[in-house]
This record gives structure tokens, sequence and C-alpha cells, in this order.
């Protein structure tokens, strides 16, 4: 099978990149290819890809099977007009397009959990839960979802969205997580299993939405409905690895 990852000198593509090379062929996208010099004069190939250009996205589609899509600005103080009309709105709707018009059969979307952050901190999350965003981020990646539905049910395109929650390698001598993140804590490893677990998967529908956390002791988002589409086994509890005092957060 033949992988896109856009993205993939970021801090999750990096990681994913890593567990996926030796399971698929793989074509490495992103805009600093610099960080991707461990897999020159590999079986892999590395493109160097602005996904605000349309064409360069046809291109890096072109023979793949499954599109991993991590490409775009993480940040959710980002401005919309300086970064994310570019870089999530259009990227998102470029590898979209692309993916369809080049035969792929699958897209795998990094969503984000800041799609349903403007619940109260006590509130668990389902996947079919109306989204509320907080900030333009969060309203860019809701953006991402409903055009992954779009292209699913409207132009057959098989997608995904995996709303990804506080992903990091978590270390107890580290600066003190509140108990926001931690309900929505990502470990890279249970982040590498859900991803794995995505391209592999059959029998879904033309559009799914996942959750991507760990399996936390208070869970933020809902897991059941991931665990028994894609077969979803997370094993990282953000309130087991920590050793301190928890409280709320203050936002």
């Amino acid at each position: 099978m033949n992988i896109l990852i856009t993205g993939a000198a970021g801090k999750i593509g990096s990681e994913l990149t890593a567990y996926l090379q030796d399971k698929f062929q793989l074509r490495l996208a992103d805009l600093h290819t610099d960080r991707l010099q461990t897999y020159e004069h590999t079986k892999h190939e590395i493109i160097a890809l602005n996904v605000a250009d349309p064409e360069a996205c046809q291109q890096a589609c072109k023979e793949i099977d499954t599109v991993i899509h991590l490409a775009g600005d993480p940040l959710p103080d980002s401005g919309f007009y300086e970064s994310l009309l570019d870089n999530n709105i259009k990227g998102t709707f470029n590898i979209f397009r692309a993916a369809k018009d080049q035969g792929v059969q699958r897209v795998i979307l990094a969503s984000s959990a800041q799609t349903i952050e403007g619940y109260p901190i006590d509130a668990q999350i389902y996947p079919d839960t109306p989204t509320r965003p907080r900030n333009l981020y969060g309203v860019s990646k809701c953006f991402g979802e409903s055009l992954a539905s779009y292209f699913a049910y409207t132009e057959g395109l098989q997608s995904i969205a995996i709303r990804i929650g506080a992903y990091d390698d978590f270390k107890a001598e580290g600066p003190t997580l509140e108990a926001r993140d931690m309900s929505a804590y990502l470990s890279p490893a249970d982040m590498c299993d859900l991803f794995y677990k995505s391209i592999i998967a059959t029998d879904l529908e033309p559009f799914t939405i996942l959750h991507g956390i760990s399996d936390n002791r208070f869970k933020r988002l809902n897991l059941e409905d991931t665990k028994k589409k894609v077969g979803y086994t997370p094993k990282s509890d953000a309130f087991a690895l920590s050793h301190i005092s928890l409280y709320d957060s203050p936002r």
C-alpha cells in the first residue's frame, strides 16, 4: 500500500512515520524536507509540499492509496487571514480535491478536540455531539470534518476524521498538566495505534469520526465508538502516569 503523509516532519508526523516505515511504502511530504533526512536513500520518497498549492497537491497524490493529512497550522491562537485560511482551509480542500481526482481510496484527516472545546470541562463528548469550537483554529477543523463528509457522501471518497486530543510524550518531571489536558491526553504509542488501525480498517461508513485520546481515567472524548469501528486498543492513562496533584484549568 502506498501512503502519502502530509506534514510528515511535524510532531505527530515524525512519530507516525517512524512507526509506519516498515509497514507501508511512504511518500513523505512537508515544507521542511530537511527534517526528513533520516529517510533519504531508503525505499520511501520525500517531497516538498505546500498544501496551499493545488497543483502540487495533485502531484503529491498520484499513485497513492491512502492519504494521511497532518499538514496545517496546529496553533489554537492562529489568525484566520494570517495562517488558517491558506494552511487549514485551502490546504485541506486542495488535498481532498487532489485525492479524489487522483483515485485515492481513503483520506485520514487530522482533526482536533478543539472542534468541541466550547463544552464544559466535565462534559464527555461523543462523535455525534454537535461541534462547539472556542477559537478559529477549532472552526478550521470543523470545516475539515464537514469537507471530509462532503467528499465521502457526495463524491465517494472514503474519509476518516481523527479528533486528536492533547498529544504529548508524558514526562513526569516536565510541566504540570492540567486536568483538562489529562482527560484529553494522547500518547505517541496510542496515536500510532489509532492511525494504523484507521489505515487497515474495513467495513467503515463513507465518513467516520474517531476520537484520538488515550485510555485516561476520565475521558474528554468517549472512546467506545472508536474502539468498535477500528479496533483501537489504547494503553496509556495520563492520570495513572502522573504522580502530581490534579487541578482544574483556569481558562
